[in-house]
């Protein structure tokens, strides 16, 4: 049996001042101790589950201006890009390939088409044909005039001889050397002669207005010949199929030798030194969009600046077509259906409170969200008001500082408080 130390040891009691003092001090401790378990048990009352911090995200609310922006994507195109038309049905010649640089005016193709080229000869031999009968009809009318104006110059011949005659037979007759039958006579010779001659001046007066209008018709069936003419010309004109603008060829509709019906798209040209942003816009940005809206355009990290300048009437597959004109000066080196991405600044509210914009919007309807307390996620009431590509306004429900967790929320099963840890 071996031998302990215990009967050397003695008990000594400590002295009765400080046993008080000893009791109050685990009196203190037991109740800090207490007071802990009780904390802890409020914290992690109400908690069914615990979330790993991360696979969270967390958002300060704070106070800022909010810039109302919708993120869309879109491409380069040209804001000029005309279709060449067949302008007749008729054989189509190529006088370019795709790809082609050409200048305003160049021939691209052309159309054979006898059936107009046949009508213009004949618009043109009806033309020459009424340019000959005007000739001949203003002669006509020379001729016309001059005789009805030497008819009108006889009968002032004749008028004047019969007032000299009866002038003599007047001056004799009161002497009594002619009898007052031939005084007579040589009376109504004179009121003869001053009827045609007044007669023959009206006469000469109507003849000229009847050769007049008559070459007045004549001239105007020229000019309606004349424009009939016109337009043949401009038909077979149309046959050559110019470049309207300066650019190149983007596509051929038709091969070289084809037979193509009237109206049929040939060939389409662009126009690179004026292009613009087409974008697709989600239906639900409409009503917010209006022609001025400023944009910010993303190409190969250059931003530069343009303005909505049209916005399609119609709806396709959910998404609005629009464009986008370039501010200022165009951006060199870009291409034809370069894909590109746009912020489109639809409004911005100064001294507003917000917090980042996150997947937690989606998953609770915009009605909830999310409160770090204490390492507790408290599920909280909110409101909230305009949104942007990266925040959101917080109208109600939150207040600056506030930890908003705006990622990760889908884990908490739509619980009322889960518990964060690390």
């Amino acid at each position: 049996m071996i031998r302990d130390t215990s009967s050397q040891d003695n008990l000594i009691s400590a002295p009765k001042w400080q046993q008080p003092k000893r009791i109050g001090l685990w009196g203190g401790g037991a109740l800090v101790g207490i007071v802990a378990a009780v904390l802890l048990l409020t914290a992690w009352r109400g908690t069914s589950q615990s979330v790993n911090s991360s696979r969270l995200r967390i958002a300060t609310v704070t106070h800022g201006t909010l810039v109302r922006d919708a993120s869309v994507n879109g491409k380069i195109i040209a804001a000029v890009s005309p279709t060449l038309y067949s302008s007749a049905a008729g054989t189509v010649t190529l006088k370019v390939k795709a790809g082609d640089n050409v200048k305003m005016g160049d021939v691209l193709a052309e159309l054979d088409a006898p059936d107009i080229s046949e009508a213009l000869k004949r618009e043109q031999s009806t033309f020459e044909q009424l340019q000959d009968e005007v000739a001949r009809q203003r002669i006509l009318a020379d001729k016309q005039k001059l005789l009805a104006q030497r008819d009108a110059d006889q009968a002032e011949i004749d008028r004047i001889a019969a007032q000299r005659a009866y002038d003599r037979i007047e001056h004799a007759g009161v002497i009594g050397v002619v009898s007052k039958n031939d005084f007579l006579k040589a009376q109504d010779t004179l009121k003869s002669a001053e009827i045609k001659s007044k007669h023959a001046q009206a006469a000469t007066m109507l003849e000229k207005e009847d050769v007049d209008l008559e070459l007045k018709t004549k001239i105007s069936q020229m000019e309606r010949q004349k424009i009939a003419l016109g337009y043949a010309q401009r038909r077979v004109d149309a046959l050559q199929l110019r470049a309207p603008v300066n650019g190149f060829i983007g596509m051929l509709s038709v091969s070289n030798r084809t037979v193509v019906p009237a109206n049929t798209a040939v060939m389409t040209l662009v126009d690179l030194s004026q292009l613009e942003v087409e974008v697709e816009i989600p239906e639900s940005y409409v009503s917010d969009l209006g022609i001025g809206v400023h944009a910010e355009i993303d190409i190969g990290g250059n931003k530069v600046m343009g303005t909505l300048s049209s916005i399609s009437p119609e709806v396709v597959n959910s998404q609005i077509m629009a464009r986008v004109r370039f501010d200022g000066n165009q951006p060199g080196g870009l291409r034809q259906s370069q894909r590109v991405t746009a912020r489109l600044l639809i409004e911005e509210k100064p001294n507003v409170m917000m917090v980042q914009r996150g997947p937690f919007l989606e998953q609770l309807g915009g009605r909830f969200a999310y409160v770090m307390n204490n390492g507790v996620a408290e599920k909280r009431p909110i409101k909230i008001g305009a949104s942007s590509v990266t925040s959101v306004q917080i109208l109600e429900g939150l207040k600056d500082g506030d930890q908003v967790v705006v990622t990760g929320s889908d884990a908490f099963n739509n619980a009322e408080r889960i518990s964060i840890n690390n």
